[in-house]
C-alpha cells in the first residue's frame, strides 16, 4: 500500500473538493485545499489536453508546497459541437462566466435538437503530484445527453443539463452519494484510490 497521509488539492472548486475528500478522505487522513493550506493560486490552464491542464495546477501549486498534490481537470463534451466545450467548458461564455452562463450558451447553441441526438460525455483526468516523483495519471468518462432545460438542484456545473438514461435523471437531480458511483470525476477517483491501496514493489 502506498502510504500517503497528506495530499493538497489544487483547486479552489468546494464541488471539487467536497468530491475528492468523499472519495479518498478514509485513505488519505488530511486532504487541504488550496484555501485550508493559505495558499492563493490560479494559474492559466493553457494546455492542450486535460491531462496538460491538471499538470499545470499541480506544478504551479508545487511551487508553494512541499509534498503530494493532487490535480484534476475536466468538461463536457457535446458530440454535435465537434466536443466542445472541451478544455474551456469552465469558461466557455467567458473568462469570469458562472455556471448559469454556460448553460445558457449550451442551450442556445443547441437550439431545437432533440434530445436524443444530443449526446455528450463528462471526462475527468486526475493527477496525483510529487516533484520527486513521476506523476499518476487516472481518467474517468461518464455517458450522457444534454437536455433542453435545466433539472435537479444539486451538483454543479453542467449537472443540471447533463441526463444519465439509465437513472433517467439529470446529474443535479441524483443525491450526493448516487453522483459518487458514477460520475467522471468519480470513476477517476477510484482508479486513484486503487492504485493507493497496491502493495509496494
Amino acid at each position: 500500500m502506498i502510504d500517503i497521509h497528506e495530499v493538497l488539492v489544487a483547486s479552489n472548486n468546494p464541488g471539487k473538493i467536497r468530491e475528492i475528500k468523499h472519495a479518498l478522505g478514509k485513505r488519505i487522513p488530511r486532504l487541504r485545499s488550496l484555501k485550508e493550506a493559505g495558499i492563493k493560486l490560479s494559474p492559466r490552464e493553457e494546455g492542450t489536453s486535460y491531462l496538460e491542464n491538471a499538470l499545470i495546477k499541480a506544478k504551479a501549486a508545487a511551487e508553494c508546497w512541499d509534498g503530494w498534490i493532487l490535480s484534476d481537470d475536466s468538461g463536457l463534451e457535446v458530440d454535435l459541437l465537434g466536443g466542445q466545450p472541451g478544455l474551456y467548458s469552465s469558461r466557455f461564455a467567458g473568462e469570469k462566466a458562472t455556471d448559469e452562463d454556460n448553460n445558457r450558451k449550451l442551450l442556445e447553441l443547441l437550439g431545437n435538437i432533440p434530445e436524443q441526438a444530443r449526446t455528450a460525455r463528462f471526462r475527468c483526468v486526475v493527477v496525483l503530484y510529487h516533484r520527486d516523483q513521476p506523476p499518476l495519471t487516472t481518467e474517468g468518462v461518464c455517458e450522457g445527453v444534454i437536455t433542453s432545460t435545466p433539472r435537479g438542484l444539486n451538483g454543479f456545473g453542467y449537472d443540471p443539463l447533463f441526463y444519465l438514461p439509465s437513472k433517467q435523471r439529470t446529474m443535479a437531480e441524483l443525491s450526493f452519494e448516487e453522483k459518487m458511483q458514477l460520475s467522471h470525476r468519480a470513476h477517476a477517483l477510484k482508479k486513484l484510490k486503487q492504485w493507493l491501496l497496491q502493495p509496494p514493489l
